[in-house]
């Protein structure tokens, strides 16, 4: 077994973590959740002692060293602390996106054979009972809130409290094989297994190995030099990797605070209460939060509207320079003061946003304008560029060298290349130790000499060192003409203006660029309300007359905006539809991270696609959809295309010999 690192000191587990936490920090806030309306706050100690008690307990029920422990739910302690429990008894935690449908959790369950699953609430209970059949190796389930379940058969069925109460009992007879077990974890044993998205097929298995996780989570915090201080709010789902590394890999490693909310509908409330110093978003929620801030701002008064107009101006001005150090005149300097007292301020307290130190985004690329409208209000936004096989971090962006068109230079111990095809490789400590029971995935991902394929194209800048990530490389293609052909470019301008949600583009081997548009339900029914507009659904809002013209204005001004880049101007949109349903991960459209599956989209709507490059005016089209409960059914709609204004684009002169 190769040693621990320096820098990790001879702590070569989550569990020897936690026990130097509990010695080190012992009475600090540990975790903090949000129950009924109040904060009950966990210091160090108390979290050892209650992972250490469903630890017995989970051997007391025969979980082994190597079972898998599957772990289905929200962001609760008690289910971070599974994780860990399962960990300390040499078993390999298996989180599970509790949004799955009741037959990919099936998929995920089955592939990792898990003998022993651990669920938030019944809900989550009866999707494992309706596949159960199909679990081979299932044996026992653990719940954590007993609400609805009384009479269920309790033959394979536990409440977490009575699991943790039978282990503390029996602590004197189980901890001698507790701290054997313990004991025996090595750097090189599996810390984690984590299922990928899946945009191209079934989810991957991906093996995380305690060094992966540990080296990784040293670098990253010594690189933005987070600390027991910190807090962090852990809302995104613990099946994604970022959320293990932040929740898990740097909170033991610096001691810090995880804070889980209430439910996702308290989750502003909650964010705005905790105030979180280090925070990390998708760029979904940055765009969902910059969508309810000038839906608002529609609603103001004309005096609010105005000042809120002109500092904002003036903060996309000097915003980001004084976010960077650099210089800034004097009477810019007190006119962006005032601004922080009028407008600033209390719009980072709304956001709940005013304490962060650093934010990261990642997992999607965010639009440059809702990245620069972050950082003019001072919040010290960055990106970030990642993966699950790397255990997360791959670039960064230092403090100073922020921009919103790179992903930053390499992180500490990582190594970054661009192969022949101008593909992006890496290789790092965090590299991942193989996909489970896929060796010719790992070995088409994965050289011999440890360089991983990331998929996605970019190329490093000369001047700079800093990472540009064009595209996910199987979407950059070709025109017809030879022009580059980069979709998520488009889509990303597309996806700042408030109404549009999801954008999806197409173009790739044709003579133009075609787009599919979802509105955001929010942000335009707003604008119904308050312009006396009736409607009873999404679809007939969607082809509204009105919201058309909306949205062809923004695709034209996205055009002019697509037009100034040289190498991307052919990408602009000649034609587009608004879709008359919500692109949903429930129908496989989106991963469960809201990726767009776009081989999946353009199979499911050849008829709209075709249509869209005919030169029909309209198409009329059925859809199956999927409801709440699981049940199947269709929609039927007529949907208006339109054709947009596209901006020539100048051609340099060539220069006389």
């Amino acid at each position: 077994m190769a040693p621990a690192s320096g820098d990790a000191g001879g702590l070569v587990s989550v569990p020897a973590l936690l026990d130097r936490n509990a010695k080190k920090f012992g009475t600090k806030a540990a975790y903090r959740e949000k129950e009924f309306g109040i904060w009950q706050t966990w210091s160090w100690g108390e979290t050892r002692e209650e992972i250490r008690n469903l630890a017995l307990g989970l051997l007391n029920l025969g979980v082994n060293k190597g079972d898998f422990v599957a772990i289905i739910g929200s962001n609760r302690p008690h289910l971070y602390w599974s994780m860990v429990a399962a960990q300390t008894i040499g078993a390999i935690p298996v989180p599970v996106y509790q949004d799955s449908a009741a037959e990919e959790m099936a998929y995920v369950l089955d592939h990792c054979g898990a003998r022993f699953i651990i669920a938030e609430d019944q809900e989550q209970v009866d999707k494992v009972i309706e596949v159960q059949d199909r679990l081979t190796q299932f044996e026992h389930m653990i719940y954590l809130d007993p609400r609805g379940l009384r009479k269920y058969d309790h033959s394979q069925l536990h409440e977490y409290s009575h699991v943790q109460e039978t282990g503390h009992g029996l602590r004197d007879e189980l901890t001698p094989e507790l701290e054997r077990r313990q004991a025996a974890i090595g750097y090189d044993d599996t810390c984690v297994m984590l299922y990928t998205s899946g945009t191209t097929g079934k989810p991957k298995g991906v093996v995380l190995s305690n060094r992966n996780i540990i080296e990784t989570s040293i670098a990253s915090s010594k690189f933005d030099s987070l600390g027991v201080g910190e807090e962090v709010l852990a809302y995104l789902p613990m099946a994604w990797v970022g959320d293990f590394i932040f929740s898990i890999g740097q909170a033991y490693w610096a001691g810090f605070c995880v804070n889980c909310p209430e439910s996702e509908e308290t989750l502003i409330t909650d964010l705005r209460e905790i105030g979180p110093t280090y925070y990390f978003a998708p760029p979904r929620v940055f765009e969902t939060q910059l969508t309810n801030v000038m839906i608002r701002m529609e609603d103001a008064g004309k005096l609010k509207k105005w000042l809120f107009d002109r500092y904002m101006a003036h903060a996309r001005k000097v915003g980001p320079d004084l976010l960077d150090g650099k210089p800034v005149s004097f009477g810019d300097k007190l006119k962006y003061k005032m601004g922080e007292l009028f407008i600033y301020g209390p719009l980072k307290n709304t956001l709940g946003l005013s304490r962060v130190r650093v934010g990261y985004t990642a997992g999607e690329a965010i639009g440059p304008e809702i990245f620069s409208f972050y950082r003019s209000l001072g919040i010290n936004l960055k990106q970030l560029y990642g993966q699950t096989e790397a255990g997360v971090f791959i670039t960064q962006q230092p403090d100073g060298e922020v921009r919103a068109d790179t992903v930053g230079v390499p992180s500490p111990g990582v190594e970054v290349k661009i192969g022949e095809t101008g593909e992006v490789f890496y290789r790092s400590p965090g590299v991942f130790v193989e996909y489970y029971k896929n060796p010719e995935s790992t070995a088409s991902t994965k050289d011999a000499e440890g360089w991983v394929a990331t998929g996605d194209a970019g190329f490093f800048e000369p001047d700079t060192g800093h990472l540009r990530i064009i595209d996910r490389a199987k979407d950059v293609g070709k025109m017809a003409d030879g022009s580059m052909f980069a979709p998520k470019y488009v889509e990303n301008k597309l996806k700042f203006y408030p109404n549009i949600l999801e954008a999806v583009v197409f173009g790739n081997g044709r003579d133009r660029c075609t787009a599919f548009i979802n509105i955001d339900l929010s942000a335009v029914g707003n604008w119904a309300e308050r312009n006396n507009i009736a409607y009873s659904s999404y679809q007939e809002l969607a082809g509204h007359p009105q919201v058309l013209e909306t949205i062809q204005k923004h695709v034209e001004e996205v055009n002019a905006s697509v037009a100034e880049d040289e190498m991307l101007s052919g990408c602009q949109i000649h034609r587009f539809l608004v879709l008359h349903k919500e692109l949903d991960a429930d129908d496989g459209e989106m991963t469960r991270t809201r990726k767009v599956r776009r081989r999946i989209i353009e199979e499911k709507y050849a008829d709209l696609i075709n249509a869209l490059y005919d030169g029909s005016d309209t198409v009329s089209t059925r859809t199956e959809v999927t409801y709440e409960d699981g049940r199947k059914g269709y929609i039927s709609a007529t949907l208006d295309l339109r054709d947009a204004k596209i901006v020539p684009v100048r051609t340099k002169p060539i220069a006389a010999e």
